[in-house]
């Protein structure tokens, strides 16, 4: 009887050991020198062992007129020894090669026969209002800290930003990017090596969009773009031709400063789990909501962002999102 008794409490301790979720954090991560992260992607780092996260480094805490707070960003870097629990500080990528000072967006990271190859648009300059030319650039590195600016991505866009890449079955690389003269839709650019792309060619029409991110989960292909009121969800067979899905993360949850909804976000897959991990606007009803003082300023509240994540579940035949509290969040070491 003891014997049998000892083994009922072995066997509850386990299942309730496994039924305990990891809580994700919330907000995820908000980045304590400007409390401007933006743009985030995440990934394993192989030199420290252990999760990066390289973002927009917006400048919401200084005052400046317009959106100017959105421009001279470096590219932040987070990191999470507890396998995505927590996620502190590490500073800022040097990736400047031109004199002044000038700004970098959304940071795209693959890694390729022992090399980092770092993709982020650049903008010469620091401006007040939504302007100035964006180039997408290339940057290589074997410990992601020394960079190597190895140039302009040239898919022959004068105004290109927010690039995704993914490897496709035939071991050549294709490039998502939002074109802002063409309407700012999602073009797609190929290279069998990372230093040469082919002109690009409009991959998806129709309504505007930016941030585009292409995973492989559940056997499918899968993208995710903003919208500005949550993320389209496309489905693919073979990279090519996508079927449009419903939206993800359109609304707020009840976590703190998870809302209005999500925005230019990334996805991580890992074994039979995807998280999709994005950024918000806490303190705005929507993503374009926004008030100008008699200076020409944005309120320091309206410009602040913070990095939150969700779980995407497979359910009859598409993607759904969890991002409340009900859901387990664990990034494993790789």
């Amino acid at each position: 009887m003891r014997r049998i008794i000892l083994s009922f409490v072995a066997l509850l301790f386990v299942t309730l050991a496994s039924s305990q979720q990891r809580k994700a954090p919330a907000p995820m991560y908000r980045d304590p020198i400007t409390d401007g992260a933006a743009d985030p992607v995440v990934f394993w780092n192989n030199v420290e062992k252990c999760w990066w996260m390289l973002y927009t480094q917006r400048r919401a805490n200084q005052e400046s007129p317009d959106v100017a707070y959105c421009y001279g960003n470096p590219i932040g870097i987070a990191q999470s020894d507890d396998n995505g629990a927590s996620w502190y500080y590490r500073g800022t990528l040097d990736l400047e090669f031109e004199r002044g000072h000038n700004t970098f967006w959304a940071p795209e990271v693959v890694y390729d026969k022992g090399v980092y190859h770092l993709f982020t648009a650049y903008i010469k300059g620091v401006h007040n209002h939504w302007s100035g030319r964006a180039r997408l650039v290339h940057f290589t590195s074997k410990n992601l800290w020394d960079w190597k600016y190895r140039g302009r991505v040239d898919v022959g866009s004068e105004n290109a930003i927010d690039i995704t890449l993914f490897k496709k079955p035939d071991g050549t690389w294709r490039a998502w990017y939002k074109d802002e003269t063409a309407g700012s839709h999602t073009f797609i650019s190929d290279s069998r090596d990372l230093f040469h792309w082919s002109k690009g060619q409009e991959a998806i029409g129709g309504v505007s969009c930016e941030g585009a991110k292409v995973f492989r989960f559940h056997d499918y292909y899968w993208m995710i773009t903003d919208e500005w009121h949550g993320f389209r969800l496309y489905r693919s067979d073979d990279l090519n031709t996508w079927e449009r899905h419903g939206l993800l993360v359109a609304e707020a949850s009840e976590r703190p400063l998870d809302r209005p909804s999500g925005a230019h976000g990334d996805v991580v897959v890992v074994g039979d789990k995807a998280y999709i991990i994005y950024f918000t606007h806490p303190n705005r009803t929507t993503h374009g909501a926004v008030h100008m003082d008699e200076l020409g300023r944005y309120s320091y509240a309206e410009r602040m962002s913070v990095i939150q994540c969700g779980e995407l579940l497979y359910e009859a035949g598409t993607l759904v999102c969890k991002h409340g509290n009900d859901f387990d969040f664990f990034l494993p070491d790789l």
